[in-house]
C-alpha cells in the first residue's frame, strides 16, 4: 500500500509522525507521505518539521517516508506562491485540498491548484470539464479517497479521469489510526468508485512512480 495523503498532530491528525508511520508499516505500507495542512500562517513551520522527522524515520524503517504538504482553504490567487514555497522548504510532494462537496472550498481552487503545478489534486469533488482538460495537459494526478464525506464524489472523479486519461491515485487522507487501510481495501475503494479491474494495477504503478519522483528530489 502506498498512501500519499495523511495528517499528523502537526495539523489536525491524532498521531505524532513516528506512530503514524509505525502503524502504516504494520498495515503493510511500503510508502507514506506526511502531508499536513498548510497555508500562509504555518507553512514555514510545518514543512521543515516534517522534513526533519521524515529524514530521521527513513534511517530506521523499511518504508519510504515522504515529506509533503496539503495546501488547504487558501485564496486561489495564492496557490502559485505557496506551491513554490512548499517545494523550496523541502516538500517532496505537494497536494491541494480540492473542491470537495462537503466543505466550503473556494470556487476556482481546483483550477488554481492545477495551474500552480501541484502533484495531486485531493478530493476534487465535481471537477469541471475545463479543469479536467487542464489536469490532463499538465499531468496532475487526481485522488480517489477512502475518507468519508470526501469519497462521495469518487465515482464522478474516477469516471472523469478515465474519460480524459488523467492519472489517479488512491489515498486515505488519514487523520486517525483507524483511517489507514490495506492494499486489499484500497482495491475495493477503487472498484467501488467504478474503476475497472484492468485499470487498478496502472493506478498502483502510478503511485510507485510518484514515490520514486518524490524520493529523487530529496
Amino acid at each position: 500500500m502506498i498512501d500519499l495523503h495523511t495528517h499528523t498532530i502537526f495539523s489536525d491528525g491524532e498521531l505524532i509522525p513516528s506512530e503514524l508511520v509505525r502503524r502504516a508499516v504494520a498495515c503493510g505500507y511500503t510508502a507514506i507521505a506526511l502531508t499536513d495542512h498548510v497555508d500562509r500562517s504555518n507553512i514555514d513551520f510545518i514543512i521543515p518539521k516534517i522534513v526533519n522527522v521524515a529524514g530521521d524515520i527513513n534511517k530506521y524503517y523499511d518504508i519510504a517516508v515522504i515529506p509533503g504538504a496539503e495546501i488547504t482553504h487558501v485564496p486561489p490567487e495564492s496557490f502559485g506562491e505557496l506551491v513554490k514555497e512548499a517545494r523550496e522548504l523541502g516538500a517532496a510532494i505537494v497536494l491541494a485540498h480540492g473542491e470537495t462537496i462537503v466543505e466550503p472550498v473556494i470556487e476556482g481552487t481546483n483550477r488554481a491548484a492545477i495551474e500552480a503545478g501541484v502533484d495531486i489534486l485531493a478530493h476534487p469533488g465535481l471537477i469541471s470539464e475545463d479543469d479536467l482538460i487542464l489536469a490532463q495537459k499538465s499531468g496532475t494526478t487526481l485522488e480517489i479517497t477512502a475518507r468519508k464525506g470526501h469519497s462521495l464524489t469518487n465515482g464522478y472523479v474516477a469516471g472523469a479521469a478515465l474519460k480524459f486519461n488523467i492519472p489517479l491515485t488512491v489515498n486515505t487522507d488519514s487523520h486517525s489510526p483507524g483511517d489507514l487501510i490495506t492494499r486489499e481495501m484500497a482495491v475495493r475503494v477503487l472498484l467501488g468508485a467504478g474503476v475497472p479491474h484492468k485499470n487498478i494495477d496502472n493506478i498502483f504503478n502510478h503511485a510507485h512512480s510518484l514515490v520514486s519522483a518524490a524520493m529523487d528530489t530529496r
